[in-house]
């Protein structure tokens, strides 16, 4: 589908939805497409352009296609985005190993902002090095504010938080390891 019709279809449907459209940048909308339904995402250029763009490749290359959900924590968070090992169509595929791998571009410098964490923002995940995000992040269930300012956000779900909640929670005694995760079937941008 083309551009301009896939724009045009997304205003249709936040029309329709009687979301606000002029806060809304219609060439910062992800479609993230999952087994639980369908999540549109707002992206934050202007707060974080280089996670942004970061994700919007990641996504161009069909490289989240699949990836799993494989750490999700009741009341907190859905953590995804290993690309090296989560992505369940991969040889490289290890659901053991899913949150250590990232992608084969370099780490992101943080970019920190006033974003707060709240519901459904989306953040990314990244090591105990404030430098060190690359390709996972995660959606928060609900508000996380001891997170601000330590994680950088770089969008907010604008329609489908729904489907967001009904993704299959982890064992609360394994850090929300996933045993049979749900996953992404494409995000697209």
């Amino acid at each position: 589908m083309n551009k301009f019709i896939k724009k045009f279809l997304i205003l249709l449907f936040i029309l329709t939805n009687n979301a606000n459209t002029e806060e809304i940048n219609m060439d910062n909308i992800l479609v993230l497409t999952t087994n639980t339904g369908i999540i549109r995402i707002e992206l934050f250029e202007d707060k974080a352009p280089n996670h942004v763009k970061r994700i919007k490749q990641l996504a161009n290359e069909g490289q989240y296609d699949g990836v799993v959900f494989h750490r999700v924590i009741d009341g907190f968070m859905a953590q995804t985005g290993d690309v090296e090992f989560g992505n369940s169509l991969s040889k490289k595929y290890n659901l053991s190993k899913a949150g250590s791998g990232g992608s084969t571009l370099p780490d992101l410098k943080a970019e920190f902002s006033d974003l707060p964490h709240e519901r459904g923002t989306l953040s990314m995940a990244r090591s105990q090095d404030p430098n060190s995000a690359n390709s996972q992040f995660f959606i928060c269930f609900k508000e996380a504010s001891f997170l601000d300012r330590q994680y950088t956000v770089f969008g907010k779900v604008i329609s489908g938080m729904e489907f967001v909640d009904k993704i299959k929670k982890g064992d609360p005694d394994n850090n929300g390891a996933v045993s049979d995760p749900d996953k992404i079937v494409s995000l697209k941008y």
